[in-house]
């Protein structure tokens, strides 16, 4: 794995130093490299995608493993190192994808999703603090081939992924990573750790997807965006705002009241009441277009 020395030549070689506009702090401890490839998994069998893999110093290590590492780099500089590095060390197993990772908040980069090829994968990176939340949403919602995630991001964030209910970290990001997953906390990162030294505390996080889950993105990606409503009225009661969302009456789930406060219910429950209110939101739909096409019908008739 890369030196610190090394990280600066590379970086000369890019024709500039890290940028803060992009996040980049470069993880400098060797044995907290390993650890996160370790607990990833990382082998020959593994298909990796990386999101900004710097100078290279993870990717290396997957590489070393036998890993096939799909990477997406927005530095140009970096990127035109990287091709001369590892993309001719590891032409087989390196593609590099020189961009944004998204397209928009909500949707992936359409050439790392090519490249990817529908293929199982797993996100292993050192995650630009910008880029991390909604990544990692997008990747559980939108991409159910995605079978982990195992990153460094700040500490605050895996905070908020891992949060439980009464607390005033739980929120959206809690309920839908524990209902589509186990989140993990591998380790605490001092800034010591990085170069140059961020002004945050950073964290190892791991998530690993239920596969029991029914992989339906859309049907997730709304059901994701009921809850994140919801929250908007954290410490109201749930009668209002559930009605507001359904635009009709639900069957309330059988753990949950329209007295509740959603910041104190648990994940699994939170979810439930968001395939109740789709649900309803799908009849009440229904019942509409069914009027319409009555009403057209009585009028050429």
């Amino acid at each position: 794995m890369q030196t610190l020395a090394q990280i600066r030549e590379l970086l000369d070689m890019a024709g500039h130093g890290p940028k803060k506009s992009l996040g980049q702090n470069f993880l400098i401890d060797r044995n907290l490299v390993a650890k996160l490839i370790d607990t990833a998994g990382v082998s020959d069998n593994t298909l990796v995608l990386e999101i900004g893999p710097g100078t290279g110093t993870l990717t290396q290590g997957m590489l070393e493993r036998g890993a096939t590492v799909t990477a997406c780099e927005l530095d140009t500089g970096l990127s035109r190192v990287l091709r001369q590095t590892l993309g001719k060390t590891h032409p087989d197993r390196f593609t590099l994808i020189e961009g944004d990772c998204l397209a928009g908040k909500k949707a992936m980069n359409p050439a790392v999703v090519a490249a990817l090829a529908g293929r199982p994968f797993t996100l292993v990176a050192n995650l630009p603090y910008h880029a991390a939340t909604p990544l990692m949403l997008t990747l559980m919602t939108r991409h159910p081939e995605c079978s982990g995630m195992f990153v460094t991001i700040q500490t605050e964030v895996v905070d908020r992924f891992a949060a439980k209910p009464g607390t005033k970290e739980y929120g959206a990001i809690s309920v839908i990573a524990q209902t589509l997953g186990t989140v993990e906390r591998i380790a605490k990162l001092p800034p010591e750790c990085f170069w140059p030294r961020p002004e945050v505390t950073s964290a190892m996080m791991g998530w690993r997807r239920d596969h029991e889950a029914q992989a339906d993105p859309d049907r997730w990606t709304r059901l994701g965006e009921i809850v994140q409503t919801l929250f908007q009225s954290r410490r109201k009661q749930l009668g209002k705002p559930v009605r507001q969302l359904a635009g009709a009456d639900i069957a309330w789930p059988d753990a949950v009241a329209p007295t509740d406060r959603i910041e104190g219910l648990d994940p699994g429950v939170i979810w439930t009441l968001a395939e109740a209110i789709d649900s309803a939101t799908e009849r009440a739909a229904c019942q509409r277009s069914s009027t319409q096409s009555g009403n057209l019908d009585h009028f050429t008739s």
